[in-house]
């Protein structure tokens, strides 16, 4: 799991039909995190500047309940203060 903050989202009108009514955010991870920005299916309403906790790989399907859709990374939470990731 990796924490970070919601920089932007994507739209996307064709995509797998296990993904559609889907909205997808772009995280930025907090410094210490060694990636770069990733793309996260987000089901529980982040938005644009809120810090997020993001569950990747199988734990991302698991978390959003889709475990048959092609997601590898989920927005699993909204962090209530997150001064402490800048």
């Amino acid at each position: 799991m990796l924490a970070g903050r919601v920089v932007g989202k994507i739209v996307s009108t064709r995509k797998n039909d296990n993904l559609v009514g889907n909205k997808f955010m772009i995280i930025e991870p907090a410094p210490g995190f060694p990636q770069n920005r990733i793309v996260a299916i987000d089901n529980i309403g982040a938005g644009i500047g809120e810090y997020v906790l993001v569950a990747t790989g199988s734990a991302a399907r698991i978390g959003c309940d889709m475990e048959h859709a092609p997601i590898d990374a989920a927005i699993v939470g909204i962090i209530d203060d997150g001064r402490d990731l800048e």
